[in-house]
């Protein structure tokens, strides 16, 4: 359940109660996408970086080691240690994205596995039946992730069978729900709109989407190829058909600076694997900018990655010996790097928040835009 406490223009300062645990918002989930942080980064290792929500993914936790093998292990939370609320995708965006073959159909998608080419079916009632197995807080409806720019027939077209999956993903989880033995029967529920970036579908959608009462609703198909200004002016025209009591979660975003700009469209929760694949790659993100490891004038340099930051690794560890991991070849630079890059966008959404409670956000929009965005 969503309460939203304050606003400063359209942005939002809420609480959202879960069976497993309330998350301040607008928050940042960190994605752990077969059960852990690419990085070596482990779900007790989240506790010290400020994670909320820990996003698993359906798709892949379905190819191995298989959800009725995580189910018999007690469902993901216990699976991976992870004790806080977790959201699991709902497997659509990997299945057009990964699948090398697929065929779409009203029933759903059958596609070949990306690891060793067997035949899949996925529909609405297998992706909730997948997620319930796993036993997650927030499992999402299964869509179709139109590639931009895509044609509008087709586009109008998918939003329509996207509509229709997710009154049978809603019928499919109440029914699991109402049964014994579900591992999680206060599972919630969200919707996803779609539209690519067409204005009227996207309004079109979202109004559809937003009669059948969901736990909360998602806007996808973003962040895949249009530019910035493109996405910023979808969520515009969608933010004022979306349910004003209930959550809403921009998938797959983004930069600093896109969440920053989200947020001020009224956007409340956020996921990206930005901040640990940047960091696999030795950038390390800052409230002054993005800082490269990899670059010779940290040979010597002995300050820690951000000078204001509490994190665990900038409280021990200098640049000078994380450029050295890098250029080595060793795993702890990337395990370090990544654990900074986590801690820094949940602290940054804990910054959003605190700006939020004071009233103060537009004016911390204003200080931060232009550095987030900057390469030192």
């Amino acid at each position: 359940m969503y309460k939203l406490l304050k606003t400063e223009g359209a942005a939002r300062r809420g609480v959202f109660e879960t069976v497993h645990g309330t998350v301040q918002t607008p928050a940042f989930m960190n994605v752990a996408t077969a059960g852990a942080i690419k990085g070596a980064v482990s779900a007790y290792d989240l506790k010290d970086l400020k994670c909320q929500v820990q996003l698993c993914n359906t798709y892949h936790l379905h190819l191995r080691p298989g959800d009725e093998t995580v189910e018999k292990l007690g469902g993901i939370r216990k699976f991976t240690g992870w004790d806080g609320p977790v959201l699991t995708d709902s497997g659509g965006f990997q299945v057009f994205s990964l699948a090398k073959l697929r065929s779409i159909k009203e029933e759903g998608v059958t596609f070949a596995s990306h690891i060793d080419g067997r035949r899949i079916f996925m529909g609405p009632e297998e992706s909730i039946r997948i997620q319930s197995r796993l036993g997650s807080t927030i499992a999402m409806a299964f869509d179709e992730c139109v590639e931009n720019p895509a044609e509008y027939g087709y586009a109008q077209n998918s939003c329509a069978r996207t509509a229709r999956w997710l009154e049978r993903c809603k019928a499919e989880m109440d029914r699991l729900n109402s049964q014994e033995g579900t591992l999680n029967p206060r599972q919630m529920l969200f919707g996803i709109n779609q539209g690519c970036t067409f204005e009227d579908l996207r309004i079109e959608h979202m109004k559809r989407i937003a009669a059948l009462g969901c736990d909360g609703y998602a806007i996808g198909g973003l962040a895949v190829g249009e530019t910035a200004e493109e996405m910023y002016s979808i969520i515009e025209a969608v933010e004022p058909y979306m349910p004003k009591d209930k959550i809403r979660y921009l998938m797959g975003v983004g930069t600093p600076v896109n969440i920053l700009e989200a947020v001020r469209r009224g956007v409340d929760l956020f996921d990206c694997v930005m901040p640990t694949r940047n960091a696999r790659h030795g950038h390390a993100f800052t409230m002054e900018g993005c800082r490269n490891l990899l670059n010779a004038k940290y040979t010597l340099d002995e300050a820690p990655l951000d000078e204001s930051c509490g994190c665990p690794v900038c409280q021990k560890f200098s640049r000078a010996y994380i450029h050295h991991l890098f250029k080595a070849g060793e795993m702890l630079a990337m395990r370090l790097t990544v654990m900074h890059n986590l801690y820094f966008y949940n602290s940054l959404l804990e910054k959003i928040r605190g700006a939020l409670d004071k009233g103060e956000f537009e004016s911390f929009y204003r200080q931060y835009k232009e550095a987030l965005g900057r390469r030192i």
